[in-house]
C-alpha cells in the first residue's frame, strides 16, 4: 500500500503550505547549512588551529575539527535556541513532528545522521531527511 498522495510538502504532516510552521524548502535549508559550515570552519581555524591549506598528515585531528565544531553547533543550539545559526538566521527551526521541544538525545542523533551526509540527502515527500525522520523532527519555517 502507497502512502497518499500530497499537494504539498508538509500536507501529511498536517503543516500548512506556506509561511510559519510549513515545511522549510530545500534553498533555505541547504543556505543554513553553508552558513553553520562556515562559522565552524571559522571557529576552528581561529580557535583549534585548523589549517584548511594543510596536508592530511599534518593536520591529524585537526582535520576533523570543522565538521566537530558544527556538531558542537547542532547540538547545543537546537534544543536551547530552536535551531542552529544558520536556520535561525534564515527564518527557521526544529521542531518535533508533532510540534514542540525537539528535548536533549534528539539533537545528538539528528547530528550524528546529519555529519553522515547521505541520511540528508535522502528526502521523503515531506522534504525531511532520514536524520529528521529517525527523531521525529521536521525543520520549518518560523
Amino acid at each position: 500500500m502507497s502512502a497518499p498522495v500530497s499537494d504539498y510538502p508538509g500536507e501529511r504532516l498536517g503543516r500548512p503550505v506556506s509561511g510559519t510552521g510549513s515545511i522549510a524548502r530545500p534553498g533555505r535549508r541547504i543556505a543554513g547549512l553553508l552558513i553553520d559550515y562556515a562559522a565552524a570552519t571559522i571557529i576552528a581555524t581561529a580557535f583549534l588551529g585548523y589549517d584548511q591549506f594543510a596536508l592530511p598528515d599534518e593536520a591529524g585531528w585537526r582535520l576533523f575539527a570543522p565538521m566537530m565544531v558544527f556538531a558542537a553547533l547542532q547540538i547545543v543550539f537546537i534544543p536551547t535556541l530552536g535551531g542552529s545559526p544558520g536556520h535561525r538566521i534564515l527564518g527557521m527551526r526544529v521542531e518535533l513532528q508533532r510540534g514542540g521541544w525537539v528535548g536533549l538525545w534528539r539533537p545528538i542523533v539528528r547530528t550524528a545522521l546529519l555529519v553522515l551526509v547521505i541520511p540528508a540527502v535522502i528526502w521523503d515527500a515531506d522534504q525531511r531527511g532520514i536524520h529528521d525522520k529517525v527523531v521525529g523532527t521536521v525543520l520549518v519555517r518560523s
